[in-house]
């Protein structure tokens, strides 16, 4: 991203520091999407936002981070059609049962009793060609993904990037011969999207959902639970084991090494990337607007000439050089605007999350050094040109250390424990997400659900929690420790 950049309007540079992010999250998180040219929430059709030029930007780092690493494991890149007929969708129960109430459907011109589904997801969609590609072992396993926007009616409030109606995601889709073939697919899927949430510095739980929740038609859903300030848990990707469900719906079979013939495992899991774009959004941003991980973040440097009557010229010929030697590895921009000052300059960026903000003034050419601020604390240092890159690379690691080591933090404080209904209560009116020990039984979770207003998330998948005493509930001995949170 060379080359000098006009900044725009000064009402960009409205100042956001009387928002608060952990008291005022709503309009803190929707002002700031406009204003940092995320989002733009005002097109016409309720439910579908128009990402502007960062916004976009950052969905497409977080695209191909995640490619890479399904391609790096063997996923083969694929584009299935946006339709399937009724007929089609309603071939596996439980699965339309679960997704009825949210599917658009559009009718054939000149076929008005024929109705077609948008996709709301892809297994019905996809299965029907599995079964025409899958025919011994020797085709197993199949391994494909694609990125795509899905489609549901969301009849609740609409939400930015949290609950809309055109959502862009990333789905997998694979086919086993054996159940431990499918059950290692799930621990590939969870460490691969581990790796991008945590280039990224969201932290989040990974929960097994309880049955009554799982995806419609798997035998187990694994989700990742993002923290949000306003104490709601953002799922920002599932994994779930489909067993044999879909295969048998779909009449997917193959022979086996010992020619029988038999339906195959399958698993599939999905990758929010609007929901992971909320995530750091409202995780790492501060009063002063965002605060990008250097990764994702569309400008990582950005140069501010600090001008000096009668030294114009040198200063802005020393920025291009200071420019000139980072460009080739960090994207740069200098801005050397005339309309607005140092100042006004310093609160942009600070509001579009730059990570690192350089200051050239004439103490900086005289000195051949360079004055550096980190977004995240505001912390000035100085550095000699000569170091220029290794000081570049030394603070962006460490700021994107920073970034998720605070996220964990917090992701740490806001878990409480909870002995009754009424701490339940308390909690999640306190913005933060309760454990509790349950019992298992859906009446209990239902009890729970009607009580205190928040819901129960799951069981710990990475982390063995043993219940010690008695379901929080009912008072029976408990079997399981489970979390419980409002959730967007």
């Amino acid at each position: 991203m060379g080359g000098s950049s006009r900044v725009g309007g000064q009402g960009l540079t409205v100042a956001v520091t009387a928002l608060k992010k952990f008291t005022n999250f709503s309009t803190w998180f929707d002002e700031l999407l406009l204003k940092a040219k995320i989002v733009d929430g005002r097109y016409p059709v309720k439910g579908f936002p128009v990402y502007m030029e960062n916004g976009a930007f950052i969905l497409n780092r977080l695209k191909s981070m995640l490619e890479s690493l399904l391609e790096e494991t063997g996923h083969k890149p694929v584009y299935f059609p946006l339709v399937t007929t009724e007929e089609m969708f309603a071939r596996e129960t439980q699965h339309i049962k679960g997704f009825q109430p949210e599917v658009f459907k559009i009718e054939q011109p000149g076929e008005r009793e024929r109705k077609l589904v948008v996709r709301p997801t892809s297994e019905t969609i996809m299965y029907p060609m599995f079964k025409l590609w899958i025919r011994s072992h020797a085709d197993l396993p199949l391994k494909v993904h694609q990125s795509v926007n899905v489609y549901r009616y969301e009849t609740k409030a609409t939400r930015l990037l949290y609950r809309v109606r055109e959502i862009p995601w990333n789905e997998a889709h694979t086919v086993h011969e054996t159940p431990s073939d499918a059950e290692r697919q799930v621990r590939e899927a969870i460490e691969i999207y581990s790796k991008v949430l945590r280039e990224v510095g969201i932290s989040y739980l990974i929960l097994k959902r309880p049955d009554f929740d799982k995806f419609p038609g798997a035998s187990y859903s694994i989700a990742f639970d993002a923290w949000n300030p306003d104490g709601k848990v953002n799922q920002v990707a599932t994994v779930h084991n489909l067993g044999r469900n879909f295969a048998k719906a779909f009449e997917i079979e193959f022979e086996r090494r010992d020619g029988s013939r038999g339906h195959p495992y399958q698993t599939c899991y999905g990758f929010g990337y609007s929901r992971v774009l909320a995530a750091i959004i409202a995780q790492h941003g501060d009063d002063r607007g965002l605060v990008l991980p250097p990764s994702v973040a569309p400008t990582q440097i950005v140069i501010i000439p600090i001008p000096f009557k009668g030294h114009e010229k040198e200063i802005i010929d020393y920025c291009k050089e200071v420019k000139e030697r980072l460009e080739s590895r960090w994207r740069v921009i200098l801005d050397d605007t005339e309309d607005m000052t140092p100042g006004e300059k310093f609160y942009h960026w600070e509001m579009m999350g730059t990570p690192l903000r350089i200051e050239i003034g004439p103490r900086e050419v005289s000195e051949r050094t360079i004055t550096i601020t980190r977004r995240d604390t505001l912390e000035r240092v100085k550095v000699e040109f000569g170091d220029l890159e290794s000081s570049i690379e030394r603070l962006m690691d460490e700021l994107a250390r920073n970034l998720r080591e605070k996220s964990e933090r917090m992701m740490r404080e806001l878990i409480t424990d909870a002995r009754s209904l009424d701490e339940i209560r308390k909690i999640l009116d306190e913005r933060r997400i309760a454990r509790v020990e349950w019992c298992g039984e859906t009446g209990c979770a239902d009890n729970i659900k009607e009580n205190v207003g928040g819901e129960i998330r799951g069981e710990r998948y990475d982390v063995a929690e043993r219940p010690q005493g008695t379901c929080v509930a009912c008072g029976k001995p408990a079997k399981t420790v489970v979390y419980i949170a409002r959730a967007y």
